[in-house]
C-alpha cells in the first residue's frame, strides 16, 4: 500500500498544483518512481497507490503501472482515491485512515503481510530483505529505521529499541528528541495486526489515525512484537525545499550512494518520449544532467535539465535544476535556482540574484510551475515566487 495522498505543502511553489510525488526529481524522474522501482526491483506486483490532493498528473502518469513492469496479470497497480459508499466514505484523514478506507481491497488479495510505504522518499531498498528479517524475526510489525543527523531528528518519527532490536517507544515529530533512530516510513505489518489495529484507531474519536502518531505507539504500548529493520543505503525524505535541492544536487556527486545508473536496482519511469538533446556549437556544460529534449545553447554548471529543457544564447545556469519544459530566454543567469515546469524567464533576467557581494549566497530561489518571469527581472537568493504582482 503506497501512500500518495500527501499535499507537501513545505515544498512551497513546487506542489502547489500537484502532489508531492508526482514531483519531478533529477531529471528524468518523478519522485514516486523510486518507491515503484522499489518494488518492481523486489517483486511485488501487486500495489495500491493512495491518492488524495490534486492526483490528475499523478493518476495519467502511472496508468497500468507498465513503467515499472506491474501491470502483471492477477496483481498490477491500483489507484485508490476517497469513495464514498453506501453508509460512509470521507477524504482521507490521515495515512492510517486511507489504509483502513480500503481494507476491501486488501482483503480481496488475502496477504499474510502489508507493505506500507511512502510515495515522497528518495531511497533505493529490496524490501524482501525486510521481510526476510520480518519472518525470521517472528515479528507482528517491522519498522525500517536509520540514524539520521541530530539537526534533522524532530522531522521525523523517533524509535527506541532494546538490545534485540525490539521498539520500545515511539515518539512522532518530537521538539526536544532524545535520540536520533527515525522511521523511514516503510512498515511492514501481519495482515490479521494491522486489520484489527485499524479498526480499533477508527473507533477512537480522538486519533488522528496516522501510523507515526496513532497505529505504532498503540501497537508498542500493548505489547506487539515491533521490531526495528536497520535500513544501510540511501534515503532521503525531500519534504523541505533544502532537503529536495540537497538530494537532486547529490545525484551530480559521484560518490553518492544513490547511484541512478546503477543496473543492478534500475530507476524506471514512464517519461515522455522526447528527441535527443541538443547542445549548440557555442554551448558549455560542466558536471550536469542533460534530458532528452533539451535544447542547450548557453552555459549550464553543476546543474539538473529535465526533459523538454530550452537554455537560450548567453545564458548561465549554476548550481540549479530546471524542471520539465522549463525555457529561459537569451542573456539570463540563473544561480542556485528550481525552475518550475513549463515556467518561461525572459531575456536579460537575473534569477537567485546575490545582492550582497561580500557574502556568500544563502537560499534557493524557487519559481513556480507555469510561471512567465518578464525580461530585465531581477529575483533575490532565496526567494520563493508563486506569482509576480
Amino acid at each position: 500500500m503506497l501512500l500518495a495522498g500527501g499535499q507537501g505543502s513545505r515544498l512551497g511553489p513546487l506542489t502547489r498544483n500537484i502532489a508531492k510525488p508526482a514531483v519531478s526529481f533529477s531529471g528524468k524522474y518523478r519522485i514516486i518512481d523510486f518507491s515503484l522501482s522499489n518494488c518492481s526491483n523486489s517483486n511485488i506486483n501487486t500495489v495500491g497507490i493512495l491518492t488524495q490532493y490534486k492526483p490528475f498528473l499523478l493518476n495519467s502518469y502511472i496508468v497500468q503501472g507498465s513503467a515499472w513492469d506491474l501491470d502483471a496479470p492477477g496483481g498490477g497497480v491500483h489507484i485508490l482515491p476517497p469513495y464514498l459508499g453506501e453508509n460512509e466514505g470521507s477524504w482521507y484523514k490521515g495515512t492510517a485512515d486511507a489504509v483502513y478506507q480500503n481494507m476491501e481491497f486488501i482483503d480481496f488479495y488475502d496477504p499474510d503481510y502489508v507493505l506500507i510505504i511512502s510515495g515522497d522518499h528518495i531511497y533505493k531498498m529490496n524490501y524482501n530483505e525486510m521481510l526476510k528479517f520480518h519472518k525470521e524475526q517472528e515479528a507482528d510489525i517491522t519498522v525500517s529505521t536509520l540514524t539520521v543527523p541530530w539537526e534533522d531528528a524532530s522531522r521525523f518519527g523517533l524509535v527506541t529499541c532494546d538490545e534485540n532490536a525490539r521498539i520500545i517507544s515511539f515518539s512522532e515529530k518530537p521538539a526536544e528528541p532524545e535520540m536520533n533512530l527515525a522511521s523511514m516510513g516503510v512498515y511492514i505489518f501481519n495482515w490479521k495486526v494491522l486489520k484489527l489495529a485499524l479498526i480499533e484507531d477508527s473507533e477512537d474519536l480522538i486519533s488522528d489515525n496516522d501510523f507515526g502518531k496513532n497505529i505504532l505507539p498503540r501497537q508498542v504500548q500493548q505489547g506487539k512484537r515491533v521490531l526495528a529493520y536497520n535500513f544501510q543505503g540511501y534515503w532521503k525524505d525531500v519534504g523541505t525545499i533544502d532537503s529536495y535541492y540537497q538530494a537532486n544536487m547529490e545525484c551530480l556527486n559521484g560518490g553518492s550512494s544513490l547511484n541512478i545508473f546503477d543496473p543492478r536496482h534500475k530507476i524506471y519511469s514512464n517519461e515522455d518520449i522526447l528527441p535527443p538533446q541538443y547542445v549548440g556549437s557555442a554551448a558549455k556544460i560542466e558536471n550536469s544532467i542533460v534530458c532528452n529534449g533539451c535544447n542547450v545553447l548557453g552555459e549550464v554548471s553543476n546543474s539538473i535539465l529535465a526533459q523538454g529543457v530550452f537554455v537560450g544564447e548567453g545564458v548561465c545556469i549554476r548550481d540549479s535544476i530546471l524542471l520539465p519544459h522549463a525555457k529561459v530566454y537569451n542573456q539570463t543567469h540563473i544561480f542556485k535556482s528550481i525552475i518550475g515546469e513549463r515556467a518561461e524567464i525572459r531575456e536579460h533576467c537575473l534569477i537567485g540574484a546575490n545582492l550582497r557581494s561580500d557574502s556568500e549566497q544563502e537560499g534557493i530561489t524557487v519559481i513556480e510551475d507555469h510561471h512567465l518571469i518578464p525580461m530585465d527581472s531581477v529575483i533575490d537568493a532565496g526567494r520563493n515566487v508563486y506569482r509576480l504582482r
